[in-house]
Order: C-alpha cells, then sequence, then structure tokens
C-alpha cells in the first residue's frame, strides 16, 4: 500500500511542477508584452468578479488623442446618458463639458431624429457601418458613428463619434436648390420646345391651306379667262 501511495505522490509532484511551469510561462509572457506595450489593460479576476486595470503609460496617449480630436466623441450608457463627451463635442453642442455629461444626448437633437436616434442605441450590436445623421437644435449636422464597448470594457455602454458636417450639407442645399433651378428651366425649354413645334405644324396646316386656295384661284381664273369672248 505504501509503494502505491508513493508513486500516486510523485505522479501528483510531476502534474503540480508542469502547472507551476506553464503559470510561470504565461507569468513571463504577460509581463512581456507589459513591459513592450502589446497591451493596453489587464484583466484581474476577483472576489468580485473580474476587474479591467489599464495601463497608464498606454492609456494617457489615447486619452490625450481623444481630447484633442477634431471630431467629437461620446460615451453612452445603454439609457442614452453621456458618461463622457470630448471638449469638441461640447464645442459642437456649445456648452461646457460639466453640463454636458450626465445629461441625455436626445436632449440637443430635434423630435423627428430622435426615434432614429433611439432604435440604433437600442441596437444588441453594432457594425462599423452604423451611422446616423442627425441636426442638432443649434442646425449643426453631425454624423454619428455607432460602437458597442467590448464585453469586457462594460458592453453596456456605447461609443458614438460625432463628425460635424454643417459645410457639407450646406453644399449639399445648394446643389439640391442649383438641380431644382435647372429642372425648372428644362421644363420651360421643353414648353418652348412644344410651342415652337405647334407652330411649326400650325404654320405647315396653313401653308398647305393657302397652297390648296391658290390652285382654286388659279383655276377659276383660268376658267375665266376661257369663258371670256375673244375679240377678232
Amino acid at each position: 500500500m505504501m509503494i502505491t501511495s508513493t508513486a500516486k505522490t510523485r505522479e501528483q509532484l510531476i502534474i503540480e511542477n508542469e502547472e507551476l511551469h506553464s503559470r510561470l510561462a504565461e507569468t513571463e509572457e504577460a509581463l512581456r508584452a507589459i513591459r513592450s506595450g502589446e497591451v493596453d489593460a489587464i484583466v484581474v479576476s476577483g472576489t468580485n468578479g473580474e476587474q479591467v486595470y489599464s495601463i497608464s503609460s498606454a492609456e494617457t496617449p489615447y486619452r490625450t488623442f481623444i481630447e484633442e480630436m477634431n471630431e467629437g466623441a461620446v460615451t453612452l450608457s445603454k439609457e442614452g446618458m453621456i458618461i463622457y463627451c470630448n471638449q469638441k463635442f461640447a464645442e459642437l453642442v456649445h456648452e461646457p463639458v460639466e453640463c454636458v455629461i450626465g445629461s441625455y444626448f436626445k436632449r440637443f437633437i430635434p423630435p423627428n431624429d430622435k426615434s432614429r436616434f433611439d432604435k440604433l442605441l437600442n441596437q444588441k450590436a453594432h457594425s462599423k457601418n452604423d451611422v446616423l445623421i442627425v441636426s442638432l437644435l443649434s442646425s449643426v449636422y453631425l454624423k454619428l458613428s455607432f460602437q458597442l464597448l467590448p464585453a469586457y470594457l462594460q458592453g453596456d455602454y456605447c461609443i458614438l463619434v460625432a463628425t460635424d458636417i454643417s459645410e457639407m450639407k450646406k453644399e449639399e442645399k445648394k446643389l439640391l436648390d442649383l438641380h431644382h433651378l435647372l429642372e425648372q428651366k428644362l421644363d420651360i425649354i421643353q414648353r418652348l420646345r412644344m410651342q415652337l413645334i405647334d407652330k411649326k405644324i400650325d404654320d405647315k396646316i396653313e401653308i398647305n391651306k393657302l397652297k390648296v386656295t391658290n390652285k382654286k384661284l388659279v383655276k377659276e381664273i383660268t376658267r375665266l379667262k376661257l369663258a371670256e369672248p375673244q375679240n377678232h
């Protein structure tokens, strides 16, 4: 019995040793990835579940980039509350950042855009093609690009990138107005052309009538000449 027990203990030690070597290898690989900047955050399992810890050296450049970018950046809760926005978005809605954060996004858009906004916000998943054009109450037009956060980064939150397309909308309106004007001009030209065609047809009919009348007159004149007594 002792031999069997000793054999099992040795087998267990071998298995435990292999597990320790495997964990050591994983730890060394994780440390290597952190040192080389290949990861931005780590997930740690604890009594409260998995928690995400950002690596400050990796987070700082991204945060600076978001704050300095030319597009508005917004993080929304699933109810549409603004959890975070950068300075550019605050400028787009003409309010201080501290007044924007904590408010609901829909208060910045007119009623006719709210249903379309809700529809996209309530989707369970978003692709890179989920884009919505909305007009703000301040007459600014935004192109909103939706993206859900990954599950390990509180996936109920949605990221919006807001691009100001007001100038593009102005140019679009100019083109539409020009197109409408050209259609009106074309309609006038077509009506004038039809009038000219009708006039030509009428003129041709009148010419034909005149030709017929002229032939009748010639025949009548000839008949009258033939009927006149001849002088000897």
